[in-house]
C-alpha cells in the first residue's frame, strides 16, 4: 500500500464498496456522479447473488470476503455498507491494511466499538469518515447557517419527530435486521441522522431520559422510542421516533423555538422548510423556497455532496466534515438513550471523562 499520509494526486481515488445491500445503491450512484475523480475498482459481499449483480452493474471485481479484497487490491478508500455491528472489526482490518475507511451510520452499535475504530485509524495513520449525508441537505444547511449566525438568540425548545414505517417484511429481509448486535433499533438505525442533529445543530447535550418499546414488530430491538433532552445551554426538548406509522412514512421534522426566531423543517425527511420567522431579516430568507425539495426517499440527496468532501479530503483540498470523532458524538447520544431506557433513569453526558 502507498503512504496514506500523502494526498492522492494525478490519478483517480480507488474505491471498494463492502456490502451490496439496500443502502449500497446510494453509494454506487454517488461514485458514478464523481467518476472524473474516483473509480470503483471492487465490490465485496458474502451473498453470491448480490455480489454478482453489483459487480456486473458496476464493472468491478467481486470478492466474497474482506481479507481477500484487502490482500489483492491496491485501494485508497474502503466503504462499509455492511450491518452496523460489523463496522468496528472491519474498520480495524481495513486500517491495518493501510486504507482509509468510510462507514455508513451508525458507525457502531456499541460505544467501545466506536472508540476502537477511531483508535485503529489513528494508529494506522488513515482517515475514518462516518456518513452523515443529511447534513448536506439544502434545508438543513440553511438552518445550520441560521444557528451559526445566532439568529435564534437563546434556544428554548427543540422537538424532533421521526414518524416512519418499517413493516415486518423489512426486518425479515435479512437475519441481522432488528438485532442488538448487528443493527440497533429505530433510534440507532432509522433515526440515526436525526439523533445527529441534536448535537450538530443545537450543541452539547447535558442529559437524556429515554423510553423504548417493541410494540408491534417481531424483533429484538425497539420499534418506538421517545426521549427528553436537556442541553448544556439550558435548552430543553424531545425526540419521538416510531417505525409503526400507518400506512406509510409520514414525517421527519425538527422544530426550533428560540428567543428571536422559530423554525420548523418538516416533510417526510426534513425536506420542507414549513415555518421560518426571525426578528431580523437576512438575505438567506429569500432562499427558503429553492431549498425545499421533493423526495420519495428518506435518504435525501446528500450522498454525492458527502462524497465530494471525502474526495477533496483525500486529495488534500479540504478537511473532513464528519470524521470518526464526529461520528462518536451521535453514537454517544444513542448509547446514553439506551442506557437510560434500560435502567429507567436520567443519563448525563459525556459518558466518559
Amino acid at each position: 500500500m502507498s503512504d496514506k499520509s500523502v494526498p492522492v494526486s494525478g490519478r483517480k481515488v480507488r474505491i471498494a464498496v463492502v456490502g451490496c445491500g439496500r443502502i449500497s445503491a446510494k453509494h454506487f450512484e454517488a461514485i458514478k456522479e464523481h467518476n472524473d475523480r474516483v473509480e470503483l475498482v471492487a465490490v465485496c459481499d458474502n451473498n453470491p447473488d448480490r455480489l454478482s449483480r453489483a459487480a456486473e452493474k458496476n464493472g468491478s471485481r467481486g470478492f466474497d470476503d474482506l481479507a481477500s479484497l484487502l490482500d489483492e487490491m491496491e485501494l485508497d478508500l474502503v466503504v462499509l455498507t455492511t450491518p452496523s455491528g460489523l463496522h468496528s472489526e472491519q474498520t480495524q482490518m481495513i486500517a491495518q491494511a493501510g486504507c482509509h475507511v468510510m462507514t455508513e451510520k451508525p458507525m457502531a452499535t456499541r460505544w467501545k466499538d466506536g472508540l476502537r475504530m477511531v483508535e485503529a485509524c489513528d494508529k494506522a495513520g488513515v482517515r475514518l469518515f462516518v456518513v452523515k449525508q443529511n447534513r448536506r441537505n439544502a434545508t438543513l444547511q440553511l438552518l445550520k447557517q441560521a444557528m451559526e449566525q445566532k439568529r435564534f438568540g437563546r434556544i428554548y425548545m427543540v422537538v424532533i419527530n421521526v414518524f416512519w414505517t418499517r413493516p415486518q417484511s423489512y426486518y425479515d429481509m435479512d437475519a441481522w435486521r432488528g438485532t442488538w448486535e448487528f443493527d440497533g433499533g429505530a433510534l440507532m438505525n432509522q433515526a440515526s441522522h436525526y439523533v445527529d442533529l441534536l448535537d450538530w445543530l443545537i450543541g452539547p447535550l447535558e442529559s437524556i431520559h429515554a423510553y423504548t418499546g417493541t410494540l408491534a414488530r417481531d424483533i429484538e430491538v425497539e420499534d418506538t422510542a421517545t426521549m427528553n433532552i436537556r442541553w448544556r445551554s439550558g435548552a430543553m426538548g424531545s425526540m419521538n421516533v416510531t417505525m409503526l406509522t400507518y400506512p406509510k412514512n409520514l414525517e421527519g421534522s425538527i422544530t426550533i423555538i428560540g428567543e428571536k426566531g422559530t423554525v420548523r423543517v418538516g416533510g417526510v425527511a426534513v425536506n420542507e422548510i414549513q415555518h421560518w420567522e426571525f426578528d431580523e431579516p437576512h438575505e438567506n430568507d429569500g432562499r427558503i423556497k429553492e431549498a425545499n425539495y421533493e423526495t420519495t426517499s428518506v435518504y435525501g440527496f446528500g450522498h454525492p455532496l458527502y462524497y465530494d468532501n471525502v474526495i477533496k479530503t483525500l486529495c488534500g483540498e479540504a478537511e473532513a466534515e464528519t470524521d470518526g470523532r464526529e461520528g462518536l458524538r451521535s453514537l454517544e447520544t444513542l448509547i446514553a438513550a439506551y442506557l437510560s431506557a434500560r435502567d429507567g433513569k436520567r443519563v448525563s453526558l459525556p459518558l466518559e471523562y
